[in-house]
């Protein structure tokens, strides 16, 4: 588990809470690794893929990606995904949502 921000910003004229806290998504089949957080009306979703074995398949590594959370669109990948480690992808989140609540 990881936490990001702990920061607040102005976003139109409005101070919004930027700390999203991730955690593991418990699921039926232990071999999927997937954490998800939610700030200010986005939601993030990180999960740990490989190229076999369990768990989900394709490029090695944590692939983050983000979607607003009320609207019925599909998710977005965080530009440099994969990343080697969860911490980094964390990270990745931490400052795509900087940007989305840039005015």
């Amino acid at each position: 588990m990881g936490l990001l921000g702990g920061n607040k910003e102005r976003h139109a004229g409005v101070v919004d809470d930027m700390s999203m806290q991730f955690n593991r998504v418990g699921n039926p089949v232990e071999d999927l690794q997937i954490w998800n957080a939610s700030s200010n009306d986005f939601s993030f979703v990180i999960s740990h893929e490989s190229r076999n074995g369990p768990g989900l398949h394709g490029r090695p590594g944590f692939v983050a990606s983000w979607r607003p959370i009320h609207q019925n669109r599909s998710a977005i990948k965080v530009a440099g995904s994969p990343f080697e480690t969860l911490a980094e992808a964390e990270e990745a989140c931490k400052a795509m949502l900087a940007h989305l609540l840039r005015p």
